[in-house]
């Protein structure tokens, strides 16, 4: 039995079934999912290229951005006793991420991300949808919890790219555990270099914690990059690809 999500004024493609059927049988406990056409096209352009271009490897790795589950809602594709493995979908009503919360679950307990490279879904822009009822701090609350659960866990220090709003929002998001394991921040900023530290004000420590700021090429591995991609003109995605880093092992993305 296959669990298959769409929303109502979606529209599949003929094959849609088909396919995504086929790949559940050999990904069994994955979130199969596939590409989307937009419509309006003009619509979240950025995130629409986000979706159709993750690689296998960055469908997990890159779990933990603003942009959510790297395969989107309505075109999840499962088996029925995976689902109910992972468990029910959160109803808590309006205000609740319940898709990103069943994606998280699913992660934690060991399940797959794939997806049909074929585009199988018209996908329809709404203002008014559900998702916009989701206040943005319930979903970076949820956010920092998994990073912290999957990701920094494991690791006994690291970066935060990013000496600005996003980064420092992170670090004073984090656990005090894990605010210790903060190096450095880095960034391409000179005024935030020169400076030569983060002085986080609100710590109830004395002295208060100071982290230091640096170049991006003098900073240590392992990163947690609070960069947006796509939208600097490459100028980011060049400098990160001058480190020759892995993802997953030597950075993940938060962004």
């Amino acid at each position: 039995m296959i669990r298959l999500s769409r929303e109502a004024d979606d529209v599949m493609m003929p094959q849609r079934v088909r396919l995504q059927h086929e790949a559940a049988i050999q990904h069994p406990n994955s979130i199969i999912g596939c590409q989307v056409r937009r419509e309006p096209l003009e619509s979240t352009e950025r995130y629409t290229r986000w979706i159709n271009n993750l690689t296998e490897e960055q469908l997990l790795t890159q779990v933990f951005t603003s942009h959510g589950p790297t395969v989107i809602m309505p075109t999840w594709f499962c088996s029925r006793e995976w689902f109910f493995h992972v468990g029910k979908f959160d109803e808590g009503g309006k205000g609740v991420p319940e898709d990103l919360l069943f994606f998280y679950k699913h992660i934690q307990k060991g399940g797959g991300v794939f997806r049909v490279n074929r585009c199988l879904l018209m996908y329809r822009y709404h203002p008014q949808a559900a998702t916009h009822s989701v206040l943005e701090g319930t979903i970076w609350n949820h956010r920092v919890r998994f990073l912290e659960d999957r990701v920094l866990s494991s690791w006994t220090s690291f970066t935060i790219w990013n000496a600005g709003k996003q980064g420092k929002k992170l670090y004073r998001s984090l656990s005090p555990a894990n605010q210790k394991k903060v190096t450095a921040f880095c960034d391409v900023d000179e005024k935030k270099i020169t400076k030569g530290f983060y002085t986080y004000e609100e710590s109830e420590e004395r002295p208060k914690p100071r982290i230091p700021v640096c170049h991006f090429r003098d900073a240590a591995p392992p990163f947690i990059i609070c960069v947006k991609l796509d939208l600097t003109g490459g100028a980011f995605e060049t400098n990160l690809n001058t480190l020759n880093l892995k993802e997953g092992v030597d950075y993940y993305h938060f962004n």
